[in-house]
């Protein structure tokens, strides 16, 4: 302490201190000029959002309608991106956002830009397919407008034919050709779950179409049996496998064998990797078990001795006076359990010499509350652990 006189403040101060003879108050001296930081942040600073985060539809909502906005492209492609980033909004602002594109939508132009920019954004936003089925399948139930070249669905399925008169070449084609015809595959198979088309008489089914662009859409990619393709097909035949097997047994048709045994025939032969082999294998197994599905069980009814053979297996037993056993099933348990009642007394009074061995306030009562023997309660706790280890096995 006699060499250190002086010390200068780390912050960058000029000014000095003296050190105290003392080691303690030296040592509370450095605790006290310990470095401080300035902080650059501000209150005034703008609000951060990650990369790619649109800071416009965190909170918003399209009550107001078109207003502000100068297209309809505009106005649709934000509500898509909308989607996108809170798919949960859609039952609560799908009525409005139909409502207002009835509004706008009155030319067959128009209507061909919406079906135009929402196949686009089902195929190239990457988990949107599945919502861009529902959007379709709502604006084709609920747009107003006719024209005729064709309704919403009309225009959709024929832009869908345009991608599908592709596939031979997209499923061939470099890993971009391929990307987009994968997404397209996709939003078909959405499209073919979530695309209600009415009846003449009110009965809901699925399109017909679909259903069989989907099975030429597996046999092209079965024929050309490179990873991602394979990979394209796993993914379709998980999504629908039980809805196409389920409409194609309607028709008399074995299809799903033929896909199986292409499969099977991939598996043995094609110059996939094992990861690929392994997942096509799965669906083998997924299918063998009915797609996972569990079928109903009949309905419930209440058990009884007669349609229940096992309704008096948890029933206690009982003896006679005699030492033959007796339960719930016996014809004449309640006549013998009678019997039992009338002869033993459930809450006798021990005695002993003539006086009670015990009763309320008498020490052995109170002996009952006092803690078990250590001796005791080890041995308890061994044959607890012994009764539960030989549960397990």
């Amino acid at each position: 302490s006699e060499h250190l006189q002086q010390a200068r403040i780390p912050s960058g101060s000029q000014e000095k201190v003296s050190v105290p003879d003392s080691g303690l108050e030296m040592a509370e001296s450095q605790v006290a000029v310990a470095p401080v930081v300035t902080s650059k942040l501000s209150v005034k600073a703008p609000e951060f959002y990650p990369s790619g985060y649109n800071q416009n539809f965190a909170d918003s909502s399209f009550e107001d309608g078109y207003d502000g906005y100068l297209t309809l492209a505009e106005y649709v492609q934000d509500f898509l991106n909308h989607l996108a980033e809170q798919p949960g909004c859609f039952e609560t602002e799908i009525e409005q956002f139909a409502e207002t594109v009835n509004g706008w939508v009155t030319a067959d132009e128009t209507l061909q830009e919406l079906v135009e920019l929402v196949y686009q954004q089902a195929t190239s936003v990457p988990n949107f397919s599945y919502m861009g089925a529902r959007l379709c399948n709502y604006l084709s139930h609920h747009l107003t407008i006719s024209p005729q070249s064709g309704n919403f669905r009309q225009l959709l399925l024929q832009r869908c034919q345009t991608e599908y008169e592709n596939r031979d070449e997209a499923a061939k084609g470099d890993e971009t050709a391929q990307k987009q015809f994968h997404a397209f595959v996709l939003f078909l198979a959405e499209l073919y779950l979530n695309l209600e088309i009415k009846g003449t008489k009110g009965q809901v089914t699925r399109a017909e179409i679909l259903q069989e662009g989907l099975r030429e859409l597996l046999n092209v990619l079965f024929s050309n049996p490179v990873d991602n393709n394979l990979m394209c097909a796993v993914k379709l035949l998980k999504l629908t496998g039980s809805v196409l097997e389920d409409a194609w047994k309607e028709k008399g048709k074995n299809d799903m064998e033929e896909m199986i045994q292409r499969i099977e025939n991939v598996v043995l032969d094609a110059n996939c990797s094992r990861d690929v082999k392994h997942m096509l294998l799965k669906v083998v197994e997924l299918r063998s078990s009915n797609w996972g599905r569990v079928h109903e069980t009949s309905p419930h009814t209440k058990a009884t001795p007669e349609n229940d053979p096992n309704y008096f297996m948890n029933e206690p037993t009982f003896y006679t006076s005699d030492g033959i056993p007796f339960t719930a099933a016996d014809p004449d348990y309640q006549e013998k359990y009678q019997e039992l009642l009338e002869r033993e007394d459930l809450f006798p009074d021990y005695e002993e010499n003539g006086m009670a061995l015990s009763g309320p306030g008498d020490q052995y009562f109170n002996d009952l509350d006092n803690k078990m023997d250590p001796e005791i309660e080890e041995a308890y706790e061994k044959f607890c652990l012994e009764s539960e280890h030989k549960r397990k096995q």
